[in-house]
């Protein structure tokens, strides 16, 4: 059994939705539903890395651990390396890197991912599940391609990450979610990397890695859970976790 950790970066400069780790949803902060997520998932300890003392005060306030980080990081997975460094590098063998804005992530979807990482051999794991056809031509919604048709036990390799693209087979691209888990080597070598052409021009750090080839295997989530990104996305995960 490999010792694992899961780090969720977090800061309150998001572009489009400034302060989003703070909105509340049924009158607690976005960023302690990801939190309670990852906790009851089981898979090892959960910290919060961020660079605001508000989000680290709200995140011990609700009984969670957190760590104060370096402001300046171009990527959350840079903020959490921070993280590993200065908390767990001495025995962890895993490190999950999961994305603050999403909720309502179902907690067996992260442990499915890491039940699937341990038993495989690559750099990286990450999630996917079915594209609405609605979803395919719309930019906020990043997409994973593969060679093959994704399906529940499956831990396929990835071929490219984009937001939008032409010429492509719709039965093997899903939508990918901000969930990766890095080996513990894979992660130090990716911030020694420096940020590469395509991760700049598509905004999507998984591009370092495919860049410099990096492994990085894709599991199927049998559930969607949305990235807060916008004052709407936020209305729609309220809804969908009964609290609109």
């Amino acid at each position: 059994m490999k010792n694992i950790a899961i780090i969720i970066p977090s800061r309150l400069e998001a572009k489009r939705l400034p302060n989003k780790p703070l909105a509340e949803i049924n009158n607690t902060p976005m960023i302690i539903h990801v939190l309670n997520r990852a906790k009851e998932s089981a898979v090892g300890d959960v910290i919060v890395a961020t660079p605001d003392e508000k989000i680290f005060q709200v995140v011990k306030k609700n009984g969670g651990n957190a760590v104060l980080t370096k402001s300046n990081h171009l990527s959350g997975s840079d903020r959490i390396y921070e993280a590993y460094t200065k908390l767990l590098k001495k025995n962890i063998d895993l490190i999950i890197n999961l994305q603050g804005d999403m909720p309502n992530i179902k907690p067996e979807s992260i442990s499915k991912l890491v039940r699937l990482m341990e038993k495989n051999n690559c750099d990286m794991g990450t999630l996917a599940s079915n594209i609405k056809e609605e979803d395919i031509d719309d930019k906020n919604v990043v997409k994973v391609q593969l060679n093959k048709e994704l399906s529940d036990e499956k831990f396929l390799d990835a071929v490219d990450f984009f937001r939008i693209k032409k010429n492509y087979n719709i039965k093997t691209i899903y939508h990918h979610i901000g969930c990766y888990v890095f080996t513990k080597d894979a992660l130090t070598r990716y911030v020694d990397l420096p940020r590469s052409k395509l991760e700049i021009e598509r905004n999507l750090e998984q591009m370092r890695a495919m860049e410099n080839n990096m492994t990085i295997k894709v599991a199927f989530s049998d559930s969607m859970p949305l990235s807060v990104d916008t004052e709407n996305d936020l209305k729609k995960v309220k809804k969908e976790m009964g609290f609109a």
